[in-house]
């Protein structure tokens, strides 16, 4: 497996925009297969926030994804920048792969000068994220669903 910038691999932004939607469409009832292409499209310069990165198999086919947002939802403006979006694909899960896009995606914000990452998570996956040292920031209501605000340090001390 490889993690790369998304812009480097266009063929697979209609595939992923697809599967997130699927996948987190319950965050934003309202978000549409279109609306998601358009902005992974948008996520054309590298190493810049918004970017996405994703894991790729040995044949060059996507395994999963993840996004570096400045914001991810509009109801929670108040933190920036976001890791968004991680998405696994099934049949790649439980093999490192959503740990390594995470891991890719907190150096890369560090990198950028990101003191502070934040994401937001269903109850039934932010142990994993506080397993990977991610720490609780705040409990919230989306609409109908209740969600977890975690942050981490990302940024190397000089």
């Amino acid at each position: 497996m490889r993690i790369d910038w998304l812009s480097a691999h266009p063929r697979h932004a209609a595939a992923l925009a697809q599967a997130h939607v699927q996948a987190f469409g319950g965050l934003l009832p309202d978000w549409t297969t279109a609306q998601a292409l358009a902005e992974l499209r948008a996520h054309q310069r590298p190493a810049t926030i918004p970017c996405t990165l994703v894991a790729l198999d040995d044949d060059g086919d996507w395994l999963g994804s993840v996004s570096l947002l400045a914001e991810d939802h509009p109801r929670i403006p108040q933190y920036s920048p976001w890791l968004a979006s991680l998405y696994v694909r099934p049949e790649a899960r439980a093999a490192g792969t959503g740990r390594a896009l995470v891991a890719r995606a907190v150096a890369e914000a560090g990198a950028l000068g990101v003191e502070t990452l934040y994401l937001y998570c269903t109850p039934a996956v932010a142990g994993w994220y506080l397993g990977l040292g991610w720490r609780g920031h705040e409990l919230l209501h989306l609409g109908p669903l209740v969600v977890h605000v975690l942050a981490i340090h990302c940024r190397k001390q000089a």
